[in-house]
């Protein structure tokens, strides 16, 4: 019962903040929003990785620290391990959680295909419920790369929503 309500919790602040960034400290500007709403991402990722990652060897390659991710730093923030990981073996992976819990009770119109959430990224956001959504996403975008930041790979984090409530991380390696 706790933890159902400690999630509950968190996924209120989480949503509360978007809604806050998005509808009243930066309303007329949502890039910057989308900024804030990564940066405090990437701070959150940045301190729990440190705390998941407490008494472990060193990760010796990319891929041992992306496989931590996937199961050990998920599992700890959703209860579940990504449910796919894909790498083109050239510092590119795409991390897939086909029941991204935070994307359950959003419905998009059908008409629009693709939104990315890109760290850094001013284009057109779309429609109201599109936007809502895709800020929704800078936040896990956010704590992967501060997760990664703190194990000492420096990376871009993307996120792909097309598929609601399935949701895909582009984890971009920086060389």
């Amino acid at each position: 019962m706790g933890r159902e309500v400690s999630e509950s919790c968190v996924d209120g602040v989480v949503m509360e903040m978007v809604a806050a960034y998005c509808g009243r400290f930066y309303a007329a500007k949502p890039e910057l929003a989308a900024g804030r709403i990564e940066a405090i991402g990437f701070q959150v990722g940045h301190q729990l990785s440190e705390r998941y990652a407490m008494g472990r060897p060193r990760f010796t390659d990319h891929l041992e620290a992306i496989k931590f991710i996937c199961k050990d730093f998920w599992s700890e923030l959703f209860k579940k391990q990504i449910d796919n990981l894909k790498t083109n073996h050239r510092g590119t992976f795409v991390l897939q959680d086909n029941h991204f819990r935070w994307l359950t009770r959003v419905s998009l119109d059908p008409a629009v295909e693709s939104t990315d959430a890109t760290e850094n990224d001013s284009g057109s956001l779309g429609d109201s419920a599109a936007q809502t959504t895709s800020m929704l996403l800078y936040f896990p975008c956010g704590l992967i790369r501060g997760a990664l930041t703190n194990l000492g790979i420096p990376c871009a984090v993307s996120a792909d929503m097309s598929n609601l409530p399935a949701c895909s991380f582009v984890v971009r390696i920086k060389t």
